[in-house]
């Protein structure tokens, strides 16, 4: 029984996914990440404070950290990096950033991949300039600099368009990447209005982000992830929602707490972009951004995005099903102490037995009747495959 019920369930969201899929506009293409995205965004850690060998710097510790070897590709700079223009229009990057081909190239070296930055309105978010009116230019730019990500944030674009001409606005650039015959990463960055998940690949969208900014702060982070709670027949290979970058290593939370970021956004099959000081993090910061279990539930070929299960006050359970088979099950504890958690297996479809793998601790707990039960800390997570 347990076989034939998780394997009714895996064929059951397959053909939603594949039927959802056809009928949708393709992303560019679902060969560019078949999976979510992983890398950095130095956005949180630096904000504005970024420049060349500063970028150097984060791609050389992706790499000497063993982070590339974990999944983590892409280097992905933020705002304020542009400069003005030339008199032929050409966006030119400012003094913090003399030789931008010369980065992308440095970048390439390191095996990994480079994102920009830009607005399809006059500024960015920081007053920086922008692609409106400039949007082939600046895709061609990008283009001939080697560029492989581009995150394309709406700011300003609210003083020159009307919200009903987002979609247009984002298929603009979308066009003009195309134009380039490069492939590179589209990420849109619109705060989930619009409904973007309804039409974000459409427009050539790879990604896009379903609420706010996340927050260094595990209330405001918690609301970040579940904003994509009932969204997940949007998501799937090439396409993904996306809750916002990875707060893991910046001080404002518990390590239990960026579990629970952590483990949610896998759970999620959310984008996995770290945002914090690459070359001055903790080990246990490390070891949380690097479990290659976790990793692998977000990573997850068949693209599924995980979805609440149950919620009983403060304590939810969060599952996704997983190509192996098996399932992954998340308890958190949203509430100010520990408490033990049960998950039944039959209410998620495994039937009576499970065999049970623990992915924090990377140990097998071994075989389990009806339930399997774990202490979970204040604010933490309990992330286990059952099989």
């Amino acid at each position: 029984m347990k076989t034939t019920l998780r394997g009714f369930a895996l064929a059951f969201s397959a053909i939603v996914l594949l039927s959802w899929l056809s009928a949708a506009a393709p992303a560019q293409s679902s060969g560019l990440v078949p999976t979510p995205p992983m890398g950095w965004n130095g956005w949180e850690a630096f904000g504005c404070k970024v420049d060349e060998q500063l970028v150097k710097a984060e791609a050389d510790a992706i790499v000497s950290s063993g982070m590339q070897k974990a999944g983590y590709l892409y280097v992905n700079l933020d705002d304020c990096w542009e400069g003005t223009r030339d008199s032929n229009g050409n966006i030119q990057p400012n003094s913090k950033f003399p030789d931008m081909p010369g980065l992308v190239k440095y970048v390439h070296n390191d095996g990994l991949k480079f994102g920009i930055y830009s607005s399809p309105g006059p500024k960015t978010c920081a007053g920086y300039l922008g692609s409106y009116k400039h949007e082939q230019q600046d895709a061609t730019t990008y283009a001939g600099w080697g560029v492989d990500y581009l995150k394309y944030d709406w700011c300003s674009a609210g003083s020159v368009y009307k919200s009903s001409q987002m979609k247009a606005a984002y298929d603009k650039m979308y066009q003009a990447l195309q134009n380039t015959s490069r492939p590179i990463v589209y990420s849109l960055c619109q705060y989930g209005l619009q409904n973007v998940w309804q039409w974000g690949a459409g427009v050539g969208g790879n990604l896009w982000r379903t609420g706010g900014d996340v927050k260094d702060n595990y209330d405001e982070m918690w609301v970040s992830g579940i904003d994509e709670y009932g969204l997940q027949s949007y998501a799937g290979p090439g396409q993904w929602n996306d809750p916002d970058l990875l707060q893991v290593g910046n001080g404002g939370m518990t390590a239990d707490e960026y579990r629970s970021q952590m483990a949610l956004w896998s759970l999620l099959a959310a984008p996995l972009l770290a945002s914090t000081d690459l070359t001055n993090m903790t080990q246990q910061t490390l070891a949380i951004l690097t479990n290659p279990d976790v990793i692998a539930v977000d990573q997850d070929s068949a693209g599924i995005q995980g979805s609440r299960y149950q919620q009983t006050g403060p304590f939810e359970i969060w599952t996704k099903s997983l190509t192996s088979g098996s399932t992954a099950v998340g308890l958190f504890n949203r509430s100010e102490g520990a408490s033990n958690m049960c998950v039944n297996f039959r209410g998620i479809g495994v039937g009576e037995t499970a065999w049970v793998r623990d992915l924090w601790a990377r140990e097998d707990r071994g075989s389990f009747q009806t339930q399997y039960c774990a202490n979970v800390p204040k604010h933490g997570v309990v992330l286990v495959t059952l099989n």
